[in-house]
């Protein structure tokens, strides 16, 4: 059995590579924070797709509650180990500078940056030992470019962009690799406040992407056929930004 697990897995680009993941044979645990409901119909679609999975709750910005779900999980699974990370819990709270507040900041790099530590760490350990390990990181357009409004979310994916291309070097010996993929606009509850008429207008290909185009690349990177790929971001975006 593969074991697969996607932080924020029960919406958006979350659902899509749960799904994705389940159609290669994973068995899918569905990370979520709030949403009971809508991870319990994501693992439902899992099972459509013939696999099987788990939801876990757990905030992603809580070490303590994220080494309590994860070391639990391992206590009860001896012999097995997850080999697949997908870290893509985020939110936003988009501000400019000016008015940003401190928690607006800091919820921010607490979620999206934090989040990458305290998940990685405790899973690493395993996939280091089984001599394979597969952790991609779902990053943004944002740590890329930077954009008005997003100095705290642009600060945080730009982190984890970093940190991708730093553990990649650290473990490739070890047959573990690390990848970001870095979306553009989708077409996501994330993005629904968002004018998406007025901004697909910069986008070349003219259109907001969809969840399951990110998820087809996640499920590349997580398969056999992507074991010589490591410390890459691949964008999503449309054409948007190179």
């Amino acid at each position: 059995m593969k074991y697969a697990l996607v932080t924020g897995g029960s919406r958006g680009i979350g659902k899509a590579c749960c799904l994705k993941l389940a159609e290669t044979g994973h068995y899918v645990i569905v990370n979520f924070n709030s949403n009971t409901d809508e991870a319990e119909k994501t693992l439902a679609l899992v099972r459509e797709k013939g696999s099987d999975g788990e939801i876990m709750k757990f905030d992603v910005s809580n070490q303590q509650e994220v080494e309590k779900a994860l070391h639990g999980w391992i206590e009860h699974h001896e012999g097995d180990y997850i080999s697949v990370l997908v870290n893509n819990a985020g939110i936003r709270k988009d501000a400019l500078i000016m008015w940003m507040k401190d928690d607006e900041w800091h919820d921010v790099i607490n979620t999206n940056l934090n989040s990458f530590l305290f998940v990685t760490r405790v899973l690493i350990q395993d996939m280091l030992i089984n001599k394979f390990g597969r952790i991609i990181n779902v990053v943004s357009l944002s740590g890329l470019k930077g954009l008005p409004g997003q100095a705290n979310y642009s600060a945080a994916k730009a982190g984890v962009i970093g940190a991708t291309k730093a553990l990649a070097q650290e473990i490739a010996k070890k047959r573990v690799t690390v990848n970001a993929v870095a979306p553009g606009f989708i077409r996501t509850d994330m993005t629904k406040d968002m004018d998406e008429s007025q901004l697909k207008a910069m986008i070349p290909l003219g259109r907001f992407g969809n969840p399951e185009e990110v998820a087809g690349i996640v499920g590349f990177l997580a398969s056999d056929e992507a074991s010589y790929i490591t410390g890459a971001v691949i964008n999503v975006n449309g054409g948007l930004y190179t």
